[in-house]
């Protein structure tokens, strides 16, 4: 258990948390022995797992530094953005503007905890305590649309984010919503679990492996879709290239030094632009 927080009324350390396991995969410290566990009984199927979440940090590095240094944008909001770690969104945009505003969403209060107090000092970045599948409660909190300019081109950020909504829950309408709230010139940054079930069989066995393994600990979500499904979270957004992809293969930083894991594979990236 992380000593800097301990159990409260607030905070459920009985039940394994979304962020704490992304967090634990990532060799963090702010997780508990129920995360652990749960990351561990992952490696059980997918040994390598906590390679997907560097994957998937080294890619939101590039995304943003592209949008922000490239393409101009100085607004991002970054829903379920987990405990903050090395290089997050408001240190990658504001390297190249210093005064790029990032507005971070989680529903985790271990993370808003962690979040504030590390923004305590960065005026042009703040943590709010919110669901990213409530879409409409959020573009209507002051602290978000007081914050960030909803007429002007917003980078919208959810990796890694949408594959733990279940098919009920509509993470295509979810973000539609959010789509439709962007100005034009706005991006969306997306990743999300890849079951490649009409194009690898071999993947496509692990994939299913995975996504029962997940949905057995406890946290209640982890599914991996098709690229179809997947591309439909985009709704009618221009996809830059490369495309929806691998996430080394989106404008990586130099040739690949070794062969991906089969669970490296299982998880796609894109950006989208808003005409």
């Amino acid at each position: 258990m992380s000593e800097t927080h301990p159990p409260s009324a607030w905070l459920d350390t009985s039940k394994p948390s979304i962020a704490r396991v992304y967090d634990a995969s990532l060799g963090g410290k702010d997780n508990y022995e129920v995360d652990r566990q749960a990351y561990q009984r992952l490696l059980d199927v997918a040994p390598h797992q906590s390679e997907v979440s560097k994957m998937n940090r080294r890619w939101l590095v590039r995304v943003v530094r592209y949008l922000a240094k490239d393409i101009g944008i100085d607004q991002f909001l970054d829903l379920g953005s987990g405990l903050p770690t090395a290089e997050n969104t408001h240190q990658v945009a504001q390297h190249s503007n210093p005064e790029a505003r990032v507005v971070y969403v989680d529903i985790d209060p271990v993370c808003s905890a962690h979040g504030r107090a590390l923004l305590e000092e960065n005026e042009e970045t703040r943590f709010v305590e919110g669901d990213l599948t409530k879409p409409a409660e959020l573009l209507a909190d002051p602290r978000i649309n007081g914050f960030l300019d909803f007429d002007r081109p917003v980078v919208l950020m959810q990796c890694g984010t949408l594959h733990h909504v279940p098919d009920e829950g509509d993470p295509a309408g979810i973000m539609r919503a959010y789509i439709d709230a962007l100005a034009p010139g706005s991006h969306v940054a997306l990743t999300h679990f890849w079951d490649p079930c009409d194009e690898d069989p071999a993947l496509h066995e692990q994939a299913r492996k995975q996504e029962h393994m997940l949905t057995k600990l406890g946290l209640g979500s982890g599914w991996w879709r098709s690229r179809e499904r997947i591309a439909e979270l985009f709704g009618d957004l221009e996809l830059l290239p490369p495309g929806l992809v691998e996430l080394d293969r989106w404008w990586p930083t130099g040739p690949a030094l070794r062969e991906p894991w089969p669970e490296e594979h299982l998880i796609l990236g894109g950006v989208g632009r808003k005409p």
